[in-house]
């Protein structure tokens, strides 16, 4: 499924006819039989975005990623030759996680020569080579070539890593991003280093929480609070709608006009946001990033206001025309439960007014974002209660219903070729 419209073509939904119009079902988001079939169908199948390598700037530095959903836990390190890779957090010798702090559960970083398990001392290199086993001569025939690290499939595009956990991925990175993502190539992520990342526990499907950020339908009612008064007035008058969705596999974006309130109407401000100049839609004051790439505003809207790609099946890029770009991530832990990770990114401040400005953003965009935690696990609690069994989505929808769709195939596409439902 590949197709770009444009907004003079007509209803969204009716361009993808194999998606229908009738009122769908959320059992994808309350099954927890079904969350086992996708944990498997999709997220050990898919490539993952872990991180950008920016957090691996030096020859020994590494991170690590806890994959609750694929029960993974992954080291990515930089190595000799300057490659990044991925390796399974796991000691060859008994098991023990090889890369850990004070607690096992707990993700962390740093930089080092070796990896040293703490259980039994087996030391491994950058390149996840065994390089010394303690009282070797107790081993029987220990081949030490033969016990390195796990390779994970590892692969960047555009500074962002990804991992598949697949013993064979069925596609390469490129050719599961599609053009559509491909076609951002070129953005200046690598100078947007200046990062505000948080993170929290949602009481809701993952698959909810990406729906939120398809949409634009709920922004005036949700964030009324929020946003100034007369704000959402005119959103509401606008018809909550955006001028552009397309589908390129199973991906989608979304992006909308240019409307700044500040330069509108005064009394649309809040003192905060006229003492920092930012707040909603971050800073005001715009910076040059020089030329963009095409993917970037694919509606070609003037003004712009953003677009926000959904990388399936977890991934989030959401790029703002004031120059300045924010990730989320949406990781599931169990069928009504996931983790939810936000990162705003900006360039780095050359001023004490632009970095409060930032923080001023990055500040606000907890706050949305934490609306529509909220709103989802009340969602959550609705859909699970069964006495609803479908539900109506409207054109401007067309990106959940998608996203759904997407989730379904791929379950059923996995299970015919393995032939069968993997419980």
């Amino acid at each position: 499924m590949s197709r770009f419209p444009k907004p003079a073509e007509g209803s969204w939904t009716e361009h993808f006819p194999d998606l229908g119009t009738m009122p769908v079902s959320y059992e994808d988001s309350t099954s927890p039989e079904f969350y086992e079939r996708e944990r498997k169908a999709i997220f050990r199948r898919a490539w993952l975005n872990v991180g950008r390598v920016e957090q691996i700037p030096r020859v020994g530095s590494y991170f690590t990623k806890e994959l609750g959903v694929v029960k993974a836990s992954v080291i990515i390190v930089r190595g000799n030759d300057q490659e990044v890779r991925a390796f399974h957090n796991i000691c060859r010798h008994r098991g023990n996680k090889l890369v850990w702090n004070d607690y096992p559960r707990e993700e962390t970083s740093g930089i080092c020569r070796q990896f040293t398990c703490k259980y039994h001392g087996w030391r491994y290199d950058l390149e996840g080579a065994l390089t010394f086993v303690q009282q070797k001569s107790e081993f029987f025939d220990l081949d030490e070539s033969l016990y390195g690290l796990v390779p994970v499939h590892c692969e960047v595009w555009a500074g962002f890593i990804f991992v598949n956990v697949a013993e064979e991925p069925n596609q390469s990175l490129l050719e599961f991003l599609g053009p559509m993502v491909t076609a951002l190539e070129g953005y200046p992520f690598e100078r947007m280093t200046a990062r505000f990342g948080y993170r929290t526990n949602v009481a809701a499907n993952w698959k909810l929480f990406m729906d939120a950020f398809a949409e634009f339908y709920h922004a005036p009612v949700l964030h009324a609070q929020q946003s100034p008064e007369k704000y959402s007035s005119m959103a509401q008058k606008a018809g909550f709608e955006a001028p552009h969705y397309g589908i390129d596999g199973p991906h989608g974006v979304v992006s909308t006009s240019g409307v700044r309130f500040w330069e509108m109407d005064s009394e649309l401000v809040k003192p905060m946001e006229n003492i920092t100049r930012s707040g909603l839609f971050g800073p005001w004051d715009s910076v040059d990033l020089g030329e963009m790439p095409p993917g970037i505003n694919p509606a070609r809207c003037d003004p712009w206001g953003l677009d926000s790609f959904q990388l399936f099946p977890n991934f989030v890029i959401l790029f703002w025309s004031q120059g300045w770009y924010l990730t989320y991530h949406y990781w599931p832990t169990s069928h009504n439960t996931h983790i939810f990770e936000g990162n705003v990114y900006f360039l780095p401040a050359t001023s004490v007014r632009e970095r409060i400005a930032q923080e001023m953003a990055a500040v606000t965009f907890k706050e949305f974002a934490l609306q529509d935690a909220n709103t989802l696990e009340a969602t959550q609690m609705g859909i699970e209660s069964g006495y609803v069994e479908r539900f109506h989505l409207n054109d401007q929808e067309v990106l959940c219903r998608h996203l759904h769709k997407v989730v379904g195939d791929w379950v059923a596409e996995a299970e015919t070729v393995s032939g069968g439902a993997s419980r």
